[in-house]
């Protein structure tokens, strides 16, 4: 009677530990490169995409060991990787992950720490001293924020006006301080979307430029073109590309991973490389022969960015979807008149 009563408790041991630590499956070879998503709804799993989704956003998802996120719900499963549903784990009631709009801003991301932010193009990231009075997104930022004690949004990068797609604020100065130093590091993943005039000759590459910024004119030169007065250093810039669509030989879709982060750096880049961006105003060459594309902005979006939670450790992944216009654009070069 005793020793059945020890297998009852060690059973009931072992089944309340699996409950806790939930299931874990081997993603197959027949089973890679499908979303995350998706792969998680098959019947022998979750049964479901909507039950796939909300797993994931309550933070119950964990691909070989680190927590998925929303923004991880379209990541292609690799064959090998181990797929972790933890059923019951503390604080998974709520979601962990949201996107809403308040107060005029594209929310993707909030807690204690930190804020990401989908930008619209158009709206400067923070006002410029010659003109304090323009709207910018840390003015918006600032009134999302003003209910909350002491608590005033400290930006941590910039993206140019006519740019959209993914910005940080963080919340504190801990925070601040902590990814301030993982960009100066370059240890952040900061992916863009671009479209250009042309296309690469290579599938994939990388642009390497020693770069000048005038105070002056506010824009960036390339050494060989620095003005003899001008005293300001050189510094180096660096940008991996990959091609993604082409649009006959006129245009194309590039992937541009920043390897530095110099202001205006993807803009220049491309245009000294003979793939100026379209709908470009200050670095495009005026001697440049073939078709014009109209745009009322440069075509780049912030599109993905990874970097690590400066409270958490956790590695947090975010993707913001090409804006309407760009959209627009892509279905005008697919189809063009």
């Amino acid at each position: 009677m005793r020793l059945c009563k020890a297998v009852e408790f060690v059973y009931h041991a072992f089944t309340m530990k699996s409950k806790q630590q939930g299931q874990e499956w081997k993603v197959s070879a027949t089973e890679a490169d499908q979303r995350l998503d998706k792969w998680l709804a098959a019947p022998e799993r979750l049964a479901s995409r909507s039950k796939s989704l909300n797993a994931i956003e309550r933070g119950k998802v964990f691909v070989n060991d680190t927590e998925q996120t929303s923004t991880d719900a379209a990541r292609r499963v690799v064959e090998g990787d181990r797929v972790r549903l933890w059923h019951d784990r503390p604080g998974s009631a709520t979601k962990r992950y949201f996107e809403r709009h308040d107060s005029g801003l594209h929310i993707l991301y909030e807690d204690a720490s930190l804020l990401v932010i989908n930008k619209p193009a158009g709206l400067l990231t923070v006002p410029l001293a010659a003109q304090p009075d323009e709207p910018s997104l840390l003015n918006q930022v600032e009134d999302h924020l003003r209910s909350a004690r002491r608590i005033s949004p400290l930006v941590v990068h910039r993206i140019d006006r006519d740019t959209s797609g993914l910005v940080v604020f963080a919340k504190t100065n801990a925070a601040m301080s902590n990814l301030k130093d993982q960009f100066e590091k370059r240890q952040p993943e900061r992916v863009y979307l671009a479209f250009v005039y042309g296309v690469p000759k290579e599938e994939t590459g990388s642009w390497k430029d020693m770069l000048v910024w005038d105070q002056e004119e506010l824009k960036q030169r390339p050494l060989a073109h620095r003005p003899t007065t001008m005293k300001a250093p050189a510094k180096s810039a660096i940008t991996n590309y990959r091609v993604i669509e082409k649009y006959g030989t006129t245009a194309s879709l590039l992937e541009i991973r920043l390897v530095t982060g110099k202001r205006n750096q993807i803009r220049v880049q491309a245009s000294l490389h003979g793939y100026p961006l379209i709908g470009e105003k200050m670095y495009r060459d005026p001697n440049r022969t073939g078709p014009r594309i109209e745009l009322a902005r440069q075509a780049l979006h912030a599109w993905q960015l990874s970097f690590i939670h400066p409270t958490t450790g956790q590695r947090l992944r975010f993707e913001a979807p090409l804006p309407q216009d760009l959209l627009t654009l892509q279905l005008r070069l697919k189809s063009p008149s």
